[in-house]
């Protein structure tokens, strides 16, 4: 058992005691579901890319550079005099105008606020929270059928009303300084028709499509397919919501009785038969209106398994559809899926691939009984952008609006109305990123439900989201460590060394060896649900009870962090474990260092962010004690942040990464689980 090595506090406002650390640098290239987010480079003349809108958080790093607000939140600006000494003590004048392209900046550098005038501020000189502002004034999120409307914060120092060298500037590039987004689980500009068409047998469908559709062009196509025992006329919370933001939504008659191979089929043959039959449904209103290269599949319980085996069929070449190909399929989306096929044929590959839990739910219930009666195996198997949100209280027929049993059990139930406004926030920007490559969407995916919620979603304390967000190997980011490849403990799958004082750590497949959820000491996996026999996925698994460490190397060619912005983890709280239950009850924090090669180093807790590891949903049976699945969630942190009010440690040399666990770091004791630690680009 290591210990740690001393390291230099650089950091006069708190007090730093790690071991050494190390980071990792990958080329420069950045690709999210279609919209490329590398920096722009800004002519000498012009103003300095830099972060500055943002929202104040209670403790450092103090401030969140994120892009997203929803209308009427506040919005902040940020900046550290201790790394820009230029603002120390300085007046200067920020302006919010609409978003540019770096060409228009390049011819109009003039600054036209969109407030009707700029803000004069005056910059401290001791910190970033004395370099902190709220902006005044409201800005619009009126962006049509669009999500968010774009704008970039000018920091005018020289106040002659230009966009020039000296100042500072933040959306030079595709992406803007900040959006303001209408609430996403509103009802879009749109008025809507339903009608129902059959073309024959397993050929009946519900269609919902803008009323106005003819002064369209064309839409994209969103497809439902129910699950056993369920009608596909039961989502008009689906197809009102995305038809009412300009998409078409067919939701058809899926054949689940047979099993997931019929309801595949029927995914594939009513897509297929839609868009030949446009000339016919709805009296040809639909025709020259579909964009059959722009098409969503979601599904639900079979039929939610049954979306990926239909991509899956595709991908094999066992099945050639005739009007579409694979390349058209956007997004694949399941709702509760069984997993009867396992891995070879429920799998989504390189789709984009997105997966809703109900922690309720008492049909496909998750326990550890039943291989396919878990959902979250599909999500691991996605190599493509894949994510998940689970929901505490939901179950099984939550998810859909055909009345009855919600088909619950458990505690703290949330009812189908409250499910169905949560459902349709997000449902909107996860169809418009992949479809769209919307860019404000991006955040929807991966910001902690405890501190960003569409106004509207049910706030009562029995409503508890969890967000996983995971990106391919095209996206550009450098793994630090999956504990796929390297399998001992000591070593990380990038190569770099592992150093701890836990004493015990386990490294394997993240899949419950038994039967229940029963707390046994000997099996360190309890309540691991993210693979099956079949699969690979495997994690980190540790307990503390006192002040710990889990250290991770950088290997000596990928130091260089600077082409990166966010460090990410996911992780969770393992169910029924005796370091698990005590009160009080509720998330888990922990600190997160960066060390550089001198020994400078820098943290932050999860915490300050919102939210931390979610201690699972308290649900009993499947074996003794309380508590369901281990629910995994994602952390991401901003590599600028660890560098706020004078930290010394550089980002162009980080030697480590350290995790630290324990009552100087948050909690007294914890049992947790821990995975795919990378360094991500925007």
């Amino acid at each position: 058992m290591s210990s740690p090595a001393p390291l230099r506090s650089t950091s006069a406002s708190r007090s730093l005691s790690v071991l050494v650390l190390a980071a990792v640098a990958a080329p420069l290239h950045a690709w999210q579901g279609g919209v490329s987010s590398a920096p722009a480079t800004p002519i000498a003349r012009h103003a300095r890319p830099a972060a500055i809108a943002g929202r104040v958080l209670p403790d450092y790093p103090w401030t969140d550079h994120v892009n997203v607000f929803f209308e009427g939140a506040p919005v902040a600006i940020a900046l550290d005099p201790l790394a820009r000494p230029e603002i120390a003590n300085a007046t200067a004048d920020v302006y919010v105008v609409a978003h540019l392209s770096p060409e228009a900046w390049e011819t109009e550098p003039a600054l036209v606020d969109v407030r009707g005038a700029p803000q004069t501020v005056t910059f401290g000189a001791a910190g970033v929270q004395a370099c902190t502002f709220t902006l005044t004034g409201t800005f619009s999120g009126a962006a049509g059928l669009g999500l968010g409307v774009g704008y970039d914060v000018v920091v005018d120092l020289d106040r002659d009303g230009l966009a020039d060298a000296g100042d500072l500037l933040d959306g030079f590039g595709s992406t803007a300084g900040f959006y303001s987004c209408r609430p996403t689980g509103v009802p879009g500009p749109l008025a809507v028709t339903e009608v129902l068409y059959s073309g024959g047998t397993w050929l009946g469908q519900d269609i919902y499509y803008p009323t106005n559709i003819a002064s369209l062009g064309q839409l994209p196509l969103v497809v439902v397919s129910h699950g056993n025992g369920h009608n596909y006329t039961w989502y008009d919370h689906i197809g009102t919501h995305l038809a009412s933001w300009g998409f078409i939504v067919m939701s058809h008659t899926n054949d689940t009785m047979p099993g997931i191979e019929t309801a595949s089929t029927t995914t594939l043959t009513n897509t297929d038969h839609f868009l030949g039959a446009l000339g016919t449904i709805a009296g040809g209103a639909l025709n020259g209106h579909v964009d059959g290269h722009k098409i969503v599949w979601i599904g639900h319980s079979r039929g939610g398994e049954g979306v990926c085996r239909a991509y899956d069929r595709i991908f094999d070449g066992t099945y050639t559809p005739i009007r579409y190909t694979l390349a058209d399929i956007k997004l694949v989306s399941s709702i509760a899926p069984t997993d009867f096929l396992g891995a070879a044929s429920a799998n989504p590959h390189a789709a984009n691939y997105h997966l809703w839990v109900g922690g309720a739910d008492a049909d496909v219930d998750g326990c550890a009984a039943s291989d396919i009666a878990q959902s979250y195996p599909l999500l691991q198997r996605s190599t493509g952008y894949h994510q998940s949100i689970e929901l505490h209280g939901a179950g099984h027929g939550a998810f859909h609006d055909g009345g009855g049993s919600t088909v619950q059990t458990g505690p703290c139930p949330v009812s189908r109305a409250d499910v169905h406004a949560i459902m349709k926030p997000y449902l909107l920007p996860l169809v418009k990123r992949y479809v769209e490559g919307n860019v404000p969407a991006r955040e929807f995916l991966w910001r902690p439900w405890e501190t960003f919620q569409s106004p509207g979603v049910p706030t009562n304390t029995c409503v508890v989201v969890d967000l996983q967000y995971f990106e391919p190997s095209s996206a550009g980011n450098f793994v630090l460590d999956d504990f796929q490849t390297n399998t001992a403990t000591s070593l990380s799958s990038s190569g770099g060394a592992v150093t701890t004082d836990v004493p015990t750590l386990t490294e394997g497949r993240l899949d419950d060896p038994n039967t229940v959820f029963t707390y046994v000491a000997t099996e360190p996996m309890n309540g691991m649900t993210e693979a099956t026999a079949t699969d690979t996925t495997r994690g980190l698994v540790f307990a503390f009870n006192t002040d710990r460490y889990v250290q991770f190397d950088l290997p000596a060619a990928q130091r260089d962090l600077r082409a990166y912005e966010y460090f990410s983890l996911r992780g969770c709280q393992l169910t029924r474990a005796p370091e698990t239950t005590p009160a009080p009850f509720g998330d888990l924090q922990f600190d997160v260092f960066l060390v550089d090669t001198d020994g400078d180093a820098s943290s932050i807790r999860i915490g300050a962010y919102g939210g931390g590891l979610e201690e699972p949903y308290q649900r009993s049976s499947c074996g003794s004690g309380i508590g369901w699945n281990n629910e995994w969630e994602i952390v991401r942190m901003r590599l600028e942040d660890f560098t706020h009010d004078g930290s010394s440690v550089d980002l162009d040399r980080i030697a480590s990464v350290q995790l630290r666990f324990g009552p100087s770091h948050g909690e007294l004791v914890g049992r947790v689980g821990i995975d795919d630690l990378q360094f991500m680009r925007r």
